[in-house]
């Protein structure tokens, strides 16, 4: 960044930092304490798709990757009606740890083959143990932040705001979370939050 920019007001974008998803095992002891909300053991990456060979081979090359150990559910694609496209990672809900790890490795082989543009989110999704609510940890790629993402169960397009409050102030050590509630978009119908379209 130049003298220029400083003067002007421009700033530079901040740099991804991936290594951030790794936050996600402790957060969710924090919030199973303090909240009492659970990993669901599902995950997903959000990402604007790109036509052309190198990208369909690029997905392929990811989907192997992440099928290659799994003995249960396969990865699984799907577009929403945005026309961006999701990827569904399932793991046992106690396995948090390799959750991370295929949410992490999606994001590094799209960030190194050149689509690093295309990612937008992903996101690892918890469930109430007394109730039917549900609530995503949002990370923004391009940001390098977190936010909560509750749904209200009734299955209207609202959101628990008081929930989503709550979970910031209670994630403050864990996760870095992003200040500006302007950025906290809806994920409505995002893969592995169930009913809460």
């Amino acid at each position: 960044m130049g003298l220029l920019d400083a003067l002007l007001g421009r700033s530079k974008p901040v740099r991804p930092d991936l290594d951030r998803l790794f936050g996600l095992p402790s957060a969710a002891i924090t919030l199973q304490a303090g909240a009492g909300f659970v990993p669901t053991g599902t995950g997903s990456v959000c990402f604007a798709s790109v036509e052309g060979g190198a990208f369909g081979t690029l997905r392929q090359e990811v989907r192997e990757l992440l099928d290659a150990d799994r003995e249960g559910a396969p990865v699984e694609y799907s577009q929403d009606t945005y026309g961006y496209t999701w990827l569904l990672v399932r793991h046992a809900p106690e396995d948090t740890a390799s959750l991370v790890n295929d949410l992490h490795a999606v994001n590094t082989l799209l960030q190194d083959a050149g689509f690093g543009p295309q990612l937008l989110c992903s996101l690892a999704v918890f469930r109430a143990t007394a109730d039917p609510r549900v609530l995503a940890l949002v990370y923004l790629y391009k940001r390098g932040t977190f936010y909560p993402f509750a749904p209200l169960p009734d299955g209207t397009e609202r959101r628990d705001n008081a929930l989503e409050l709550q979970v910031r102030a209670l994630l403050a050590d864990d996760l870095r979370i992003e200040p500006d509630l302007g950025r906290w978009f809806p994920v409505w119908g995002a893969p592995g939050l169930g009913g809460s379209r």
